[in-house]
């Protein structure tokens, strides 16, 4: 099986990354995958952002060698004849920095030490993910994206290319997302936090490979996940339904099967996640705020070109509706182009990530729309 992920790397020729932090950072890798063709004028290009615990692997390759690698976390979307065209787009996504799988973060090796960063890996913000993925961009000899799309705090990240490097972005599709993290979300993130931190394992960051906080960072899914779901997905998925008995057990076991599915997602995360990145990604978006007051980074996109696509789903309790409006009220303040849809779903926060027609057909007809504007 190959990997289907490339690696670009920079920052390492005297030349560091600038963090928002103050702190010079570098080297940085970021791993990436594309699907489709790059077009002769290069202006065929959609860059997806994921969303926190995603990675590069939007959706399978057509590559026999590739296939191996399986679906990805956007399949639905994005392939040849889908809502994001790979037979008329050039399709990027980028692992983001702070991230670990494939890209620099904190479980990777600091060549001054020979050990792994842990907490000596610096405070990164969604703006710093960008900066990096503009590296790649910049290297790849893009000089403007058709579209930029993400979910969650990939929507945060699509907003914050559209401010840094307005004339670089044609069309953007931010969804399920906003502009700030209210107090419930920063909450629920420092509880995940907490999780991690009070786990004996955790060790101050220097966990080994072989022996990670697993029981705290299998809490700390199990709280996200909470939030992904709603109360309708829930009652029609688990309702208060037992979990193999008739009765209960009157000890402190799974008796429901919502607990067995909350356990069972927990300990899939673990193999597949790291601990130390949980806490630098959450805190990057907690961080992140286009609407401070005083300082209003939305206000910079006044006079932009860029096409603008706000959805938002009936049932997403994490980043509800009246988060989309607040931004597409911003968007038009600054007399943006934008549209907005509001789909009516029942699942929750996850609802951007699975199969809706209404969704493929919206972003294929906006997409369409900003072809038709050439």
């Amino acid at each position: 099986m190959s990997d289907p992920r490339q690696y670009f790397t920079f920052a390492d020729n005297g030349e560091p990354l600038e963090l928002d932090c103050g702190r010079s950072f570098g080297p940085v890798t970021l791993a990436y995958e594309t699907w489709g063709r790059l077009n002769k004028k290069k202006s065929n290009v959609i860059l997806i952002l994921h969303a926190f615990s995603g990675d590069s692997h939007v959706a399978s390759h057509e590559d026999a060698d590739l296939q191996a690698n399986g679906p990805g976390w956007w399949e639905a979307m994005v392939g040849p004849g889908k809502g994001i065209d790979t037979d008329k787009y050039f399709v990027l996504c980028v692992n983001i920095l702070g991230s670990c799988s494939g890209s620099t973060g904190p479980s990777s090796i600091n060549p001054e030490t020979g050990k792994p960063y842990g907490l000596d890996f610096p405070v990164v913000t969604i703006g710093d993910m960008v900066k990096a993925q503009k590296k790649l961009i910049d290297f790849l000899g893009i000089s403007k994206l058709y579209a930029v799309v993400g979910g969650s705090v990939g929507g945060m990240q699509v907003l914050q290319w559209c401010i840094r490097y307005p004339e670089m972005v044609r069309a953007a599709i931010p969804l399920a997302t906003t502009m700030r993290h209210s107090a419930l979300c920063i909450a629920f993130n420092e509880v995940a936090r907490q999780a991690i931190m009070t786990d004996p394992k955790w060790r101050q960051g220097k966990y080994p490979e072989d022996d990670p906080p697993e029981l705290g960072l299998a809490v700390a899914r199990m709280i996200g996940h909470i939030t992904y779901l709603s109360d309708e997905a829930m009652h029609r998925k688990f309702g208060r339904r037992l979990q193999e008995r008739d009765d209960l057990s009157f000890r402190f076991e799974s008796d429901f099967q919502v607990e067995s599915y909350l356990n069972y997602q927990g300990t899939k995360f673990v193999r597949r996640f790291d601990a130390n990145s949980l806490l630098y990604i959450t805190k990057a978006s907690d961080y992140f705020d286009l609407n401070k007051e005083g300082d209003r980074a939305i206000n910079l996109l006044a006079g932009t070109v860029t096409k603008f696509l706000v959805i938002s789903f009936t049932s997403d309790w994490l980043y509800p509706t009246y988060q989309s409006r607040e931004l597409v009220q911003a968007l038009k303040r600054n007399g943006c182009d934008v549209s907005f849809c509001e789909i009516h779903a029942d699942c929750g926060h996850d609802a951007f990530l699975l199969p809706d027609e209404r969704l493929i057909n919206l972003i294929s007809g906006f997409l369409n729309g900003v072809e038709n504007d050439e």
